[in-house]
This record gives C-alpha cells, structure tokens and sequence, in this order.
C-alpha cells in the first residue's frame, strides 16, 4: 500500500492496471483486482492525489471553482482543505489540513482513523478560532466536504465557497503540492508505530514546514514570514 501510495504521487493518471505494471516491474507479484482492492481501502483513484473525497454523496450540492485566474494576493484571501492518506508501520491513518492559499502556511490540522465529516469540521473551525476567516475557502467536491455540517459551517461564517471542477486536481494544486511535500520530506522517511508517534511526528514537521523550510515561489521567504509579515503582495494567480 505504501509503495502503490508512493507511484500514485508521482503518476496520479495511474489506475491498477498501469499501477500493476509498475509494480510487476520493481518485483512485486501482485494481480490488478488486489490492486484495485487497496486503492478502494486507502481512497485513491486515477487522476486524484487524494482520499477517496472526489465523489460528492448523492443529494449533495455542487458549488462552482471560483479560483480560475483569480489573483490571490494577501493572507487569508483564500484558505483550501484536502485529506491525504497516511501510512504507518501497520495501518494508515488520514491528515486533514487547512492551507493558506498566499502563504502557504498550515493553519490547523488533524488526523484520524476514518473519513467522517466531523474531523474536517473540527480543522476548519480550529483554522477559523485562531486565524479570523478567509473570503474564500476552496476544496474538492468530496463527500465530507458537500456535507450539510460542512457547509452549513462555512455559509453561517458567511465564507464563499468554492469546489475544484471534476477531475481536475490541478484546481487545488497548492495543498497537492503540500500533501506530496509532506509524504517525501516526512512520512516515507518513518514507519509510524502508533497513531500518537504518527501525530507527534507530523506536528514536528509542521512546524518545521511553517517556521523554517522556505518556498521559491515565495521568494524564499517561509510560510510564517509571508503570512505574518505580508507588507508586499505577492501576487499568485490561482
């Protein structure tokens, strides 16, 4: 699971059958059902470089991408949310994170065993208590995330809401990038033996990524920097 994890970071197109070849490749002697049977368990699929949020529960509303060359330019403009798999000595456990679009800069975070939309709304509203609220918050069309908790959250906040179009991972590639970042500079390097190793670990590294590893497309600066210090706009068209 972890190494189909890996190949789908770097080939988010895959589905099991080139995933298959991939691994049939390095050695592994794996049939596509099996393969197809551990994407279903971790919640990835072909062209999403996420949990298995990409298809809203029926009765859900849809709500339009409201970021398509929209000049992001200040802190707390635009925050997104995504959930990412995370894998762990044995077993895996989801990370949930609020993002903020300018900076880059983690706002809030969670992990948790299950999919449940109550995770999500406790990152949001933790993001939300600490940081005042963004104009817009953007995320993928997921079932937690078109939830009637969810949204009722963000609408009596009185927060725009915005959802990738279908398939189109690329509408939220800030927080993709964050999630690919995290899972080659952090996770793939541990076998987490626990939940609290895992949440432990995850939290060093966090703070490491706000307060100290730059970002070129932010002239260098940290996440911190460019959210508490924001004096000059950088403009980053979405």
């Amino acid at each position: 699971m972890r190494r189909i994890d890996e190949l789908h970071l770097d080939y988010p197109f895959a589905g099991s059958r080139m995933l298959q070849g991939l691994l049939k490749a390095e050695g592994h002697c794996v049939g596509r059902r099996h393969v197809a049977t551990l994407m279903r368990k971790m919640g990835i699929e072909a062209l999403y470089r996420r949990p298995n949020t990409s298809k809203p529960a029926p009765g859900h509303k849809i709500y339009p991408y409201l970021l398509r060359n929209f000049p992001v330019t200040r802190p707390n403009q635009v925050w997104a949310m995504d959930i990412t798999y995370i894998p762990m000595a044995r077993g895996f456990v989801y990370l949930a994170a609020v993002v903020d679009w300018f900076s880059r800069r983690v706002l809030s975070w969670r992990l948790s065993i299950t999919l449940e939309t109550a995770f999500c709304v406790e990152t949001v509203e933790e993001a939300l208590a600490r940081y005042g609220k963004p104009d817009i918050f953007n995320t993928d069309q997921g079932s937690q995330f078109t939830s009637i908790d969810f949204i009722k959250m963000l609408k009596e906040a009185e927060i725009a809401i915005s959802m990738d179009g279908k398939g189109a991972w690329r509408d939220n590639v800030f927080i993709e990038r964050l999630c690919r970042t995290i899972k080659y500079e952090e996770v793939y390097l541990h076998a987490y033996a626990s939940v609290p190793e895992a949440r432990a670990a995850l939290a060093r590294y966090l703070t490491f990524y706000n307060a100290k590893r730059p970002h070129s497309s932010l002239d260098w600066l940290t996440p911190d920097q460019a959210y508490f210090n924001a004096s000059q706009p950088i403009s980053l068209a979405a």
